[in-house]
């Protein structure tokens, strides 16, 4: 399955040193046995008609893929695995694309349902993303009002002053920016402040992701959803692929952020592997499938491979490959592993 074997496999090599004896071909196979990742696919042909989802047939993945990754018989005891009655579980999702290729909200919708379902408060729940007016036309605003839960968005809760990403990039603030204001019109910044919904309420992280490139970071998968719709100042990463895959790690690294991830929901019914946030149906693929995985890193290598392996069927003369440096880095500072021969794709059978 993995199209980035070659390019990434051997990335974590150990250097032995003069002298050391190099380990039996046994321990080796027992050690990259132990440190394999798991990642939980859950498919179903009949998920999406014409790229819309089946809203029944979603939840019935959604249910499959929190007991397969819990190893639990039940969704109940699942949602206890990763979630304590006092935790603030804010769902992650990315709707600047829209419904149609950003996360959809009928998987979210069967996610918030199982857990509210499973006892969890409504009032402890939050859909959150960067922006109002993307979470309002993409409909999640109106499914939060449906299930009785908050949708909230990190430019409105304000920034904090006290948290934040310093870097010695510059970028010039706007208008939101904590930093906006505070000196003269043409202020630039070189730190990015941590949204204070998550510095202040949200304790438990489950980002939801479509399958969708980014002009800078290969593609918009877990890490720089998360990095860039939780702290302000980041235009001045987008700008620059290299900054981008420096930065998005570092964000991702911050207290408030990878550390609060229970898992993550890669949302594959549909993909797009060209065009970004511009909806392209001819560049779109129907995986009819949900992700499930502890392993923000791992889940975004394996949309690595399925944009590769897309297009390639499909190829374009004088196509650059993805970038995976983000990957590599993000792996150098232990939020996940980006080694394909180390990322194990379970198929769950229903």
């Amino acid at each position: 399955m993995f199209a980035l074997g070659a390019l990434m496999a051997g990335s974590g090599a150990a250097v032995l040193s003069a002298g050391t004896a190099a380990p039996s071909p046994a321990a080796s196979t027992a050690a990259e046995a132990s440190s394999k990742v798991r990642v939980h696919a859950v498919s179903d042909p009949r998920a999406t008609a014409a790229f819309i989802p089946e809203p029944a047939i979603v939840r019935g993945l959604v249910e499959r893929g929190l007991t397969a990754l819990s190893g639990k018989t039940n969704v109940t005891a699942a949602w206890k695995v990763w979630v304590r009655p006092d935790d603030v579980v804010g769902f992650k999702v990315l709707s600047s694309p829209g419904a149609l290729t950003g996360t959809r909200p009928a998987v979210v919708e069967a996610l918030v349902d199982s857990l509210i379902r499973s006892g969890h408060p409504p009032a402890k729940i939050v859909i959150w993303d960067r922006q109002a007016r993307d979470l309002k036309t993409s409909g999640f605003q109106a499914l939060a009002q449906r299930l009785g839960v908050r949708c909230v968005a990190t430019t409105d809760a304000g920034w904090d002053g006290l948290q934040f990403y310093e870097s010695a990039v510059q970028g010039k603030l706007v208008f939101g920016d904590f930093e906006f204001g505070k000196g003269d019109r043409f202020a630039v910044g070189r730190r990015s402040h941590v949204s204070r919904l998550l510095t202040r309420d949200v304790t438990r992280i489950i980002p939801v992701t479509p399958i969708l490139t980014h002009h800078s970071g290969g593609i918009y998968g877990h890490l720089l959803s998360l990095a860039f719709g939780s702290v302000d100042n980041v235009y001045r990463f987008e700008s620059d692929p290299s900054r981008t895959e420096e930065a998005v790690p570092e964000i991702c690294a911050l207290d408030d952020l990878m550390p609060k991830v229970a898992f993550g929901v890669t949302d594959a019914l549909v993909g797009q592997v060209r065009g970004d946030d511009k909806a392209r149906l001819h560049d779109t693929i129907a995986l009819n499938e949900l992700r499930f995985g502890a392993d923000l890193v791992a889940l975004d290598v394996v949309t690595v491979a399925d944009v590769t392996a897309a297009r390639k069927a499909y190829p374009i003369d004088g196509e650059r490959p993805l970038r995976t440096d983000l990957f590599i880095n993000a792996e150098l500072l232990d939020l996940g592993i980006a080694q394909t021969n180390r990322i194990e794709v379970s198929k769950v059978r229903p």
